[in-house]
């Protein structure tokens, strides 16, 4: 993997928790959030990988520095957009943010009938989120223009879908603010769409999240990463499609696929398989191609044997 380390040093050597003594900190599913102060947030990212909301009992080496450095590049890309969170990026795993007020919702835009709208496509339904789907279509085919399918942000089991109309009749998001936010999340989709394809992918659907900092909207989380989005290889899709052949993808459906075919859903009374080691280079190769595809750079990881202490130094010092 490596000269200075072996494949081995780095599967022993993912960083799955941390801790820095005196600072609180909420831990997602795949961030760990530190409170610095009333203003700032110290994120790390680790290389915790999770699906069908669960997250796997093995890690993956260096998903986490992937991950953060891409969301930095990408978020750097639509900062004339809207405000982003982004401070500083001090650490391959650690972005220092803006402390905002979450936006209850994740905003998920679909340009193509695919993963989750493609399940709920072939069962039969042909409304998604309050969003009306033709008939004839077929799966990774293009919408005639991105869907917007919104989703509950749950604090515990799975995110749910939602209609616009719901989260208006909820009164979950003032109606203003909605407006502002689907305006903002069909120009990001743009704007990912635009740089997937100077580097031969195809942004096919992605995840957004905002806040509110000073009385600004304001993306946080990640942006058109590969936990966040999912890619098609632009050359061969026409092909590949008209053939009806599987499209080549850079995301993380492989594993849902991976975890399917081993009859796990997250379903009730379904055992969550371990990952073999294999599967986890696999994973961490798939999601270093993306990052050198999309960032046209070399991804060149950085072994911590000793993160606890690095974040320390790094987060006391900012607190």
């Amino acid at each position: 993997m490596s000269k200075h380390f072996s494949t081995r040093e780095a599967l022993d050597h993912c960083i799955t928790k941390t801790e820095v003594p005196g600072l609180t900190s909420y831990k997602g599913k795949v961030r760990e959030v530190y409170d610095l102060n009333e203003h700032t947030l110290g994120i790390v990212v680790s290389d915790r990988i999770s699906a069908f909301d669960y997250i796997m009992r093995q890690a993956i080496p260096f998903k986490g520095q992937i991950l953060n450095q891409l969301a930095a590049f990408s978020f750097d890309k639509v900062k004339d957009i809207v405000a982003t969170h982004i401070i500083d990026v001090p650490h391959p795993n650690v972005t220092i943010a803006k402390k905002c007020e979450p936006v209850p919702i994740e905003v998920v835009i679909r340009g193509y009938l695919t993963g989750h709208a493609w399940r709920t496509y072939k069962s039969g339904l042909r409304t998604l989120c309050g969003v009306e789907l033709p008939d004839g279509m077929v799966e990774h085919q293009k919408f005639t223009s991105p869907i917007l399918t919104p989703a509950t942000k749950a604090t515990e089991g799975h995110d749910e879908d939602i209609s616009e109309e719901d989260i208006l009749k909820r009164n979950i998001i003032d109606e203003n603010l909605w407006s502002q936010i689907r305006e903002v999340a069909f120009k990001l989709f743009k704007r990912g769409t635009e740089v997937a394809a100077k580097q031969g992918l195809i942004l096919v659907d992605t995840k957004y999240e905002f806040g509110v900092y000073n009385g600004e909207l304001t993306l946080i989380d990640e942006v058109h990463t590969t936990d966040s989005s999912r890619y098609f290889y632009l050359e061969g899709y026409e092909d590949r499609q008209a053939k009806g052949e599987a499209q080549k993808q850079l995301s993380k459906e492989f594993l849902r696929e991976w975890l399917m075919s081993n009859n796990f859903q997250g379903l009730e009374g379904q055992t969550l398989p371990d990952l073999p080691d294999e599967f986890r280079i696999e994973v961490f190769e798939r999601y270093s191609e993306l990052f050198e595809m999309l960032t046209g750079e070399k991804f060149t990881p950085v072994l911590e044997k000793d993160f606890d202490t690095v974040l320390s130094g790094i987060l006391n010092n900012l607190k």
